[in-house]
């Protein structure tokens, strides 16, 4: 059933686009590498003290908000050539409510996750939901909250694979700071996680978040995006410690 929702999501995509490509715009396409000294996957450390290397090219299709991503995810040594993972994501996003206080940015997205190294029987394929929801003007002095619900769960319908299945859901807050010394403003960021039984852990707050980023253009269509992040974490059956890292994207258009 999973399979024919997202069948009918990219038909409905494709044919959107095609019906209004002429008066929209033409196709983007981006590519975004990331590296994080540690990844924290919805709370988890995904490479235990390993860092990640994420690349991502994402296809705007015409400026109509549909468009996919597809992104191919490693740790940066050795001991998880298992946990390389490719992630096939078609999405829909854009505003409500324009120019109201309640204006609402939306970005609602399914996901087809592939552990290449692991075998069928391990479970090697999900599927993952992201609604995602920001609110620009809602509160005053350049506030933004957002907020961002996961659900994952196997793409085998097989009992034994029922504990991945569970919900994530995350509450932001940010603040764009304007500094004299930096060409765009320093982002401040927080977040505080509820975990719904995802990976067979607990029902409960799970972890905050805490981070400083920014944006430097290197040309007209190349960005650097360094930022620095600190993870409190608050229940042990997501993770047992606190976290700081850093992430560095290397952000180009076409």
């Amino acid at each position: 059933m999973y399979k024919k929702m997202i069948m009918v999501f990219l038909v409905a995509a494709f044919v959107l686009t095609q019906s209004v490509r002429a008066e929209e715009g033409e196709l983007g396409v981006s590519f975004d590498l990331t590296y994080t000294s540690k990844w924290l996957s919805k709370g988890v450390e995904a490479y235990g003290s390993k860092g990640g290397l994420f690349k991502t090219i994402d296809i705007d299709l015409y400026g109509t908000g549909f468009g996919v991503k597809v992104t191919h995810r490693n740790a940066t040594s050795s001991g998880y050539v298992d946990n390389q993972r490719f992630d096939y994501r078609p999405y829909y996003k854009s505003r409500l409510f324009e120019d109201k206080p309640w204006a609402t940015n939306f970005n609602i997205s399914v996901g087809y996750e592939h552990y290449p190294g692991l075998a069928r029987h391990k479970a090697n394929t999900t599927y993952e939901w992201i609604f995602a929801f920001s609110w620009p003007n809602l509160l005053p002095a350049g506030f933004v909250p957002c907020y961002i619900a996961h659900y994952e769960y196997p793409a085998e319908s097989k009992e034994a694979y029922n504990h991945i299945t569970g919900w994530v859901h995350r509450f932001g807050l940010s603040y764009d700071l304007s500094m004299q010394d930096l060409p765009q403003p320093l982002r401040l960021s927080s977040e505080v996680a509820y975990t719904d039984g995802l990976g067979g852990a607990s029902h409960d707050w799970s972890y905050a978040t805490f981070g400083l980023s920014t944006v430097l253009k290197m040309s007209a269509n190349v960005s650097f995006v360094p930022g620095v992040y600190h993870q409190l974490s608050m229940d042990d059956s997501v993770n047992t410690s606190d976290v700081t890292y850093t992430m560095l994207s290397l952000k180009c258009g076409f």
